[in-house]
């Protein structure tokens, strides 16, 4: 199955300026992005990096360049590959191989397994959809060739209503890994709680995000009942 991955290259992840650079934006960002690649790739996906502008970094895959907005972007190529024109008279197909997934870039929790469970669910129904926290979409499997996206606002009651529009049958998958996605400054907390737990509490490589972090000087912090982190 071929996985798309929508990755910003304009001024990656504004909304940690509080506590990161641009520099370090920037690397943090390719950090989570070679997480999800990796993530994707074990659970037998086939990534494609749908970037909007070039991609200083050696990435294990192809990218594709679309400068629009995300939904535009997104719609185009979900258009190319499952477009009802495609077909010899345009009826919706069943076939499980007919099946195009995109997965965010800041999903710096995703796991093969959460990943295997979404495609799973992505070639049962016609669109399987990973809700985000706050009403997001983080990810989804579409084999309907009407279908499309709309990433403003709460995007996935928009896409469930998108998809009941046009009748395709549709699955959700909850799984805190994919629906943690790295927007704000407290997201970061995540990212080191769950590795800590992954790691099996001791100071291994792991992951790259959480081990950029760590290089970077953060570490988690519990004073005050609630945890977040700090930076030395």
């Amino acid at each position: 199955m071929e996985v798309l991955v929508p990755f910003s290259t304009d001024r990656p992840k504004s909304r940690l300026s509080a506590v990161l650079t641009p520099d370090e934006r920037i690397a943090f960002s390719r950090a989570m992005l070679r997480d999800v690649l990796d993530a994707i790739g074990e659970a037998g996906g086939e990534p494609r990096v749908l970037a909007t502008g070039a991609v200083d970094a050696d990435l294990p895959c192809p990218v594709s360049v679309d400068d629009r907005p995300l939904t535009d972007a997104v719609n185009a190529a979900l258009d190319a590959r499952l477009g009802a024109d495609d077909g010899a008279d345009g009826d919706v197909t069943d076939d499980a191989a007919d099946r195009v997934a995109v997965v965010m870039a800041d999903l710096a929790l995703a796991t093969p397994d959460a990943l295997r469970e979404l495609f799973a669910a992505g070639r049962e129904a016609e669109v399987a959809i990973a809700p985000g926290r706050g009403g997001g979409t983080n990810a989804f499997v579409a084999g309907h060739p009407e279908f499309e996206t709309d990433y403003h606002g709460t995007s996935y009651l928009d896409h469930r209503r998108i998809a009941d529009g046009i009748g395709a049958s549709v699955a959700v998958v909850d799984s805190h890994r994919l629906a943690t996605d790295v927007d704000e400054p407290a997201d970061l907390a995540e990212v080191l709680i769950h590795a800590e737990a992954d790691d099996g509490g001791d100071d291994g490589d792991g992951e790259r995000a959480p081990r950029w972090l760590r290089d970077a000087g953060f570490a988690l912090e519990t004073t005050g009942g609630r945890v977040g982190v700090e930076r030395e």
